[in-house]
């Protein structure tokens, strides 16, 4: 199975645009690791179009919050419809299992001793800056702690946390994961 791991990052925050949801916000960078090819591309706003032929020959996209806040807002700038591929959330994963949500950055220090490089906040701080190539540099680590992470559940059925000094393990139902399904995707390239 050909699965795509992506993150993107944003121009402006929910107080900015005085709204909750993702897609009034501005994408400003974007990365992509494609399984197929074992690469990683990374791009701004204005290349976002470069993404679509990788996008569009996944068979699952998998991100940490994509379902909720990625996949919405790459959607308004995609020229068909990005629900119509599998979905792989990790974060909704760990809430269908542990109850409640946890930072992409405390689950990589447990479950891979990974840090993140800084948070989405700094992103637009950078952003605002013209600091793209600082950006890149942060959305393309997330991708691969994201991956990371996703290669370990689907090794092992369960992701890490810290809760207090402890690690503890939560149990994940990686079965449907890399199960192969079809897909109604609304390609923007001819074909």
């Amino acid at each position: 199975m050909r699965y795509i791991v992506f993150d993107l990052e944003t121009q402006n925050v929910f107080s900015d645009i005085g709204s909750n949801d993702p897609a009034d916000l501005d994408i400003s960078v974007a990365t992509v690791y494609d399984s197929h090819t074992d690469k990683y591309t990374t791009v701004d706003i204005t290349e976002l179009n470069l993404l679509w032929p990788i996008i569009e020959c996944a068979d699952a996209l998998v991100g940490y919050n994509s379902n909720h806040f990625d996949i919405p807002l790459l959607n308004k700038y995609y020229p068909g419809d990005l629900t119509h591929i599998k979905s792989i959330d990790i974060l909704e994963a760990i809430k269908d299992s542990l109850g409640r949500r946890l930072r992409l950055d405390s689950v990589a220090q447990a479950t891979i001793g990974a840090k993140k490089s800084a948070d989405g906040l700094q992103a637009v701080r950078w952003w605002r800056e013209g600091n793209i190539a600082a950006i890149k540099k942060y959305c393309e680590q997330d991708v691969k702690v994201t991956k990371k992470i996703f290669d370990y559940a689907l090794e092992n059925g369960h992701v890490l946390f810290k809760d207090g000094y402890r690690k503890k393990e939560i149990p994940l139902d990686v079965s449907s994961w890399k199960v192969k399904e079809d897909s109604s995707v609304t390609h923007s390239l001819p074909f």
